[in-house]
């Protein structure tokens, strides 16, 4: 597995180019954002919806061609997906936990580390309460995002995984959290 990619910065501060993932079997969100410093730059978002009635290894392998190619696309530096949350529907579950395996696959192979982030963490890193609902957190987005036009709101939740990355590697390179 490769290394942390970074592009360099003057001030020894890298510029990081981050791929935020809402994985899904029907609807994989992605979102790549630029973070220099402090500053965030939406570069490109988008949604990844496989065929329903396709079998379902067709549908995880369409995934991740297509999760490759946004990577070769917009070479990140680092990615983040959000974590599998477990619902009623045991087949949901395991259907979303079976697209979250493959969009981290593809991360992995692409030479990213990749951070991991509880639905309710990346709702608190946005808008300030874990408890915030999927308009909040795409109203904060937008705003955090100018310009940015977001494909959707798979894509409206990748950009938020990828801002709540971009917030805890900022935390990190400055000692806290």
């Amino acid at each position: 597995m490769g290394q942390l990619r970074h592009l360099g910065r003057c001030h020894g501060e890298p510029r990081l180019i981050i791929l935020g993932l809402d994985p899904s079997l029907s609807s994989t969100g992605w979102g790549v954002i630029r973070a220099d410093g402090n500053r965030l730059a939406a570069v490109a978002n988008g949604q990844i919806r496989t065929l329903a009635s396709a079998p379902l290894a067709a549908r995880l392998a369409d995934l991740a061609q297509r999760l490759e190619a946004v990577i070769a696309e917009h070479q990140p530096t680092a990615a983040a997906a959000e974590e599998v949350f477990v619902n009623k529907n045991a087949a949901s579950t395991l259907k979303l936990a079976q697209a979250r395996g493959v969009a981290l696959m593809c991360a992995a192979r692409g030479g990213l580390e990749v951070g991991e982030y509880a639905p309710s963490l990346v709702k608190k890193a946005v808008v300030g309460t874990g408890g915030a609902s999927k308009d909040q957190v795409h109203a904060m987005v937008a705003m955090l995002l100018p310009g940015a036009r977001i494909a959707g709101e798979d894509a409206a939740d990748a950009l938020a995984v990828a801002i709540t990355h971009a917030h805890h590697l900022a935390s990190a390179r400055r000692g806290v959290g």
